[in-house]
């Protein structure tokens, strides 16, 4: 019987994801997003694009009684809520470094880069990565800290909203490809939680403790990335 095939990430650091990702960066043009200063990140309002809580946000097409609905069909719960807490302390300082790691991996995938790429040319837009740099960084907070009310859901559905064709590139008015297709959106969420389970483990917490917050982790990105498809879906799919 054939044996299963152990995929092992290649990229658990921001040293490993320079070291093997570097001459990519500079030939695709995004080496100039990779920043070396680890500098703790805080959630800013003044941060271009950066919406959350805003008056301006329409109203999530979904219920707080569907997002309720979504967590207890992830397992999602108070503890993966505590958990996700947790972690918040873990990461704030080390934001830049995660970025540096999930930069590499999309810097490496010619599947990702495309959608960060000007229409024309094809050739990465620099300034339309490091916009999303910026957002990138308050998102990995506010998915630690989030609240699940209201507000979070409206930013879901915006967040959804800049992936789709209906907002796409409107943000930073990017004269990039007109959305991320579907497929690539819930496909992300094994990438972007596999490398961050290093960065959970850094600062001395039991190896129990990695797990939940990993756990969680993926839970919460996948419920994100299930929220952000509701643009893509038909009317009544959802």
């Amino acid at each position: 019987m054939m044996q299963p095939i152990e995929w092992h990430p290649p990229l658990l650091t921001p040293e490993t994801a320079m070291k093997h990702f570097a001459p990519i960066l500079l030939t695709v043009g995004l080496a100039t997003t990779i920043s070396t200063s680890h500098a703790q990140q805080q959630p800013n309002p003044a941060v271009q694009g950066y919406a959350y809580g805003q008056s301006t946000l329409a109203k999530a097409p979904y219920s707080m009684a569907d997002l309720k609905s979504l967590q207890t069909s992830l397992l999602f719960t108070e503890e993966d809520v505590k958990a996700l807490r947790q972690s918040k302390a873990i990461l704030a300082d080390q934001t830049d470094a995660i970025l540096d790691v999930w930069y590499g991996f999309v810097a490496s995938t010619p599947e990702l880069v495309y959608f960060f790429g000007e229409a024309k040319t094809g050739k990465p837009d620099g300034a339309y990565l490091e916009a999303v740099r910026k957002r990138f960084a308050l998102w990995i907070l506010d998915t630690a800290d989030a609240n699940y009310d209201q507000r979070w859901l409206d930013w879901q559905h915006e967040i959804g909203l800049r992936h789709n064709k209906l907002k796409k590139n409107k943000t930073d008015r990017a004269p990039s490809v007109a959305q991320v297709n579907f497929r690539y959106i819930p496909a992300l969420t094994i990438p972007v939680t596999t490398t961050l389970k290093p960065f959970l483990a850094k600062k001395g917490a039991s190896t129990a403790d990695v797990e939940k917050m990993h756990a969680a982790w993926v839970k919460s990105v996948l419920m994100q990335t299930i929220l952000w498809s509701q643009p893509y879906i038909k009317d009544g799919g959802f």
